[in-house]
């Protein structure tokens, strides 16, 4: 897997979206429309001294990106510097989108975000209602100032619900009748980690199949563990790494000097995910499916291991 080239772009707008929140629309620089993409997909931003932070796409189809921040209390630099250094003109490069968190086929989709969970959600929402599919999307927020996206919601109609904490109407407090109906549904989610897991467990007390449900977190629910040590072999050249107990293959690959694409680094953006030719994979991403980690033809190289004493690696 070869690193990608950085596309090369311009912010030309920044804007309020809600309390604690900034629209950055981004052009390419060379005047060409950016690659296209499907509703759930992300791109990295490369931000000075701090490195890649993964973003929802939030634009509706167009030449130009749109990708909104939350300005987080914890930040490490990303979402802070985004805020407060970043003006309208400068210039960033970006990944090309990938997209890891597709919007599911069902007869019926419930959508449910909360914060700035909305972000990939509204653009599904918006592709659903644009082939008159049967959805619904509930938003959940603290209080009526941190609305984001409030005309592209108001254009969905009926089909968005929102919810203010500070009105009584959270998740804990209320059960929307719909999540209580799973049948012929796909549950699609993202936001906090606490909101997903309560909905999550809400979910499968009411019926629904872990099959049906699908999320993107914004941190990782794996964290980075060791194991035995195995070995990893390049299909392309026969050559074979020993992986230590403390390591991860992806840190064995780039110290010899193997071209892997890495972002994240905590096995939720997909970034490095690379085809298995033999072996089992000890999977340990948020990233893979179900359906994915039990075919073990594929393994996240910046977080999981092998259960098998080799692992032959289709690079």
């Amino acid at each position: 897997m070869m690193k990608s080239t950085p596309l090369a772009v311009t912010v030309i707008a920044k804007q309020f979206n809600g309390a604690g929140n900034v629209l950055l629309t981004l052009a390419n620089r060379s005047g060409q429309p950016l690659p296209a993409f499907t509703p759930g997909a992300h791109i990295d931003v490369i931000i000075p001294n701090c490195g890649k932070r993964q973003y929802s796409l939030c634009s509706a189809p167009a030449d130009h990106y749109e990708i909104c921040v939350r300005l987080d209390e914890c930040s490490t630099g990303g979402s802070r510097w985004l805020h407060q250094q970043l003006t309208t003109g400068d210039k960033l490069e970006i990944s090309a989108p990938r997209n890891h968190f597709p919007l599911p086929h069902a007869s019926r989709t419930l959508l449910f975000a909360a914060g700035i969970g909305l972000t990939p959600l509204l653009v599904m929402a918006e592709a659903l209602a644009a082939r008159q599919a049967d959805f619904t999307l509930h938003l959940y927020l603290k209080r009526a100032d941190e609305l984001a996206f409030s005309q592209r919601l108001s254009n969905l109609g009926t089909r968005v619900v929102i919810h203010y904490s500070s009105e009584g109407d959270s998740l804990r407090q209320h059960v929307p009748e719909d999540l209580t109906q799973p049948d012929n549904a796909a549950l699609v989610f993202c936001g906090p980690a606490g909101f997903m897991h309560h909905l999550q467990q809400l979910a499968l007390q009411h019926g629904w199949d872990e099959a049906q449900l699908h999320s993107e977190r914004f941190q990782s629910t794996s964290p980075l563990m060791a194991g035995a040590a195995f070995e990893v072999q390049l299909a392309s050249s026969g050559a074979r790494f020993a992986v230590g107990e403390q390591q991860t293959i992806a840190e064995v690959l780039e110290e010899a000097g193997i071209e892997i694409e890495l972002s994240c680094e905590q096995g939720m953006c997909g970034a490095c995910i690379t085809g298995v030719l033999a072996g089992e994979p000890d999977h340990r991403d948020d990233v893979l499916s179900q359906q994915e980690r039990a075919a073990n033809d594929c393994i996240v190289l910046c977080c999981s291991r092998a259960r098998s004493p080799l692992l032959v690696l289709d690079l």
